[in-house]
């Protein structure tokens, strides 16, 4: 797959503060370098005038870290909105179930999603899979998301560097490709200069618009 800036749009997904209160809680997990790398890539998207789309739960469970009425909910400050960033609202795992994102996605003709967040295991591989379904071209961050370990129905225990290596696994070549954020940046960087060579053949005043 070779990306554009142009028909591509950054997801991030449930970076809210339940997770950072599981982090204080001693839970343990994978990519602790997670959030820096989501940092990057949503200051990357900014510069270059990309499409930035945030993904939030608000579950309707009663005993719910992520219900929005408990400070669990709320986004994290590296990751909050601004401008007119679209923000949807799920309450279940993927983020095409009980929201417009699929259509608003088409009509705006953005065929291809940068996926990062949490969890790696579940709403992003959940979200990730819908996407690669639907049609859409996926690049799912690997070390710009994060689980957690815990014991399987047969009562193995599976370490959180487990979990997410058979999440990707899983997900690799069928449902999207896989990427670390310094190969995405790569990518976009080779995007981004291939296309302003493309623009050096332009007639000045073109290229002074661009610019």
């Amino acid at each position: 797959m070779k990306i554009s800036m142009a028909t591509t749009a950054l997801l991030l997904i449930d970076v809210q503060m339940a997770f950072v209160h599981r982090d204080k809680a001693g839970v343990a997990r994978s990519t602790p370098c997670a959030e820096n790398n989501i940092a990057r890539l949503l200051t990357k998207f900014r510069e270059e005038q990309g499409s930035v789309i945030h993904v939030h739960h608000h579950s309707q469970d009663e005993e719910s870290a992520f219900r929005a009425d408990k400070p669990g909910s709320r986004v994290q400050d590296f990751a909050a909105p601004i401008g007119d960033e679209p923000v949807y609202i799920k309450h279940v795992n993927s983020a095409f179930i009980g929201t417009t994102l699929e259509a608003d996605l088409r009509h705006r003709a953005l065929t291809q999603l940068v996926l990062c967040g949490g969890t790696a295991n579940h709403c992003v591989e959940t979200t990730c899979r819908m996407a690669g379904n639907l049609g859409f071209e996926v690049y799912y961050v690997s070390d710009a998301v994060w689980a957690c370990g815990g014991a399987g129905p047969d009562g193995q225990i599976h370490t959180p560097e487990e979990v997410l290596s058979m999440s990707l696994f899983n997900l690799d070549g069928e449902f999207a490709s896989i990427r670390t954020t310094d190969q995405l940046m790569t990518d976009l960087r080779k995007m981004i200069r291939g296309e302003e060579d493309g623009m050096a053949g332009q007639r000045p005043d073109v290229l002074d618009d661009y610019l």
